[in-house]
């Protein structure tokens, strides 16, 4: 799954927004990641043409399985972040945006590194996806 930063952002907001209300609107993403009604809907057909997401008749937006998958590996990847950064002493505000920030960049091996301090076992094995 390789897709850019700006589509891991639609679809994990989309995520967020279907667990908190059940659904998910191009209106509600807009306001969540501060961009413009157009720019969604230029996402969202990108999204749809590559089978991440599916619009039904309400224009009402759900996660396809491949879809759903890259959103959750990026929101695990930003709770853990936020959750490290908290513990280092940075504030909750600051850890979540700089963990939106950290999300994508970070390599997979200092990702799991991170999670496995978090779990407290640094020695564990890396665990494969």
């Amino acid at each position: 799954m390789n897709i850019h930063e700006s589509a891991e952002d639609y679809l994990e907001a989309i995520l967020m927004l279907q667990e908190e209300k059940g659904y998910a609107r191009s209106v509600d993403i807009a306001g969540m990641l501060g961009v413009t009604k157009p720019s969604v809907s230029f996402a969202m057909k990108k999204l749809r043409e590559n089978g991440y997401i599916t619009m039904d008749e309400d224009s009402l937006i759900a996660l396809t399985a491949d879809g759903e998958a890259i959103a959750r590996r990026i929101l695990d990847r930003h709770n853990t972040l936020s959750s490290f950064l908290e513990s280092l002493g940075v504030d909750d505000q600051t850890a979540r945006e700089d963990a939106c920030k950290m999300e994508h960049d970070l390599s997979e091996a200092s990702y799991e590194a991170i999670r496995r301090r978090m779990q407290g076992c640094e020695e564990c094995p890396k665990q494969t996806q």
